[in-house]
């Protein structure tokens, strides 16, 4: 299963959480210090919420999480075919997750993962202080810029 990631800034988590979970109807899948996220089946849509991160109600990043390492080897393969630069992250801890990824820029630097999550994680890794995402370690053979958000 596929599903679209939108990833938000927002200014107070909590606040954040209650206006989602009513407009959702669905409780977060997953709240740790400054983060949450929800698993909403319908429509399908895996919603992050980082708080203290970019101007609030700004777009952090957009995703589509799949369910294997071989769609976003995949993704990567089709990335490539098609000219655009990538940045592949295998196993790195983001967001209280352990996950391989692939990163392209869009128009305008809007920022796009493909990924899945291999395992949970208990730290945030890219969530603390200035440096609420992650950056990507460019694995050897892609290219692009090194900058990302997990």
């Amino acid at each position: 299963m596929s599903r679209v990631q939108l990833a938000l800034n927002v200014s107070d988590l909590d606040e954040a959480i209650t206006f989602y979970s009513a407009l959702f109807g669905a409780e977060p899948a997953k709240v740790r210090p400054g983060y949450a996220n929800f698993a909403i089946t319908e429509p399908p849509l895996k919603l992050v919420l980082i708080e203290g991160a970019g101007d609030p109600g700004s777009i952090n990043h957009l995703g589509v999480e799949v369910a294997t390492t071989d769609e976003v080897a995949a993704a990567t393969a089709d990335f490539a075919s098609k000219g655009m630069d990538t940045v592949v992250e295998d196993a790195t801890t983001c967001c209280y997750a352990v996950q391989d990824k692939v990163w392209i820029d869009g128009p305008d630097g809007a920022r796009w993962e493909v990924y899945t999550v291999l395992a949970d994680a208990s730290g945030p890794d890219g969530l603390g202080g200035d440096e609420r995402c992650c950056t990507p370690a460019t694995t050897e053979g892609s290219v692009g810029p090194a900058v990302g958000c997990c």
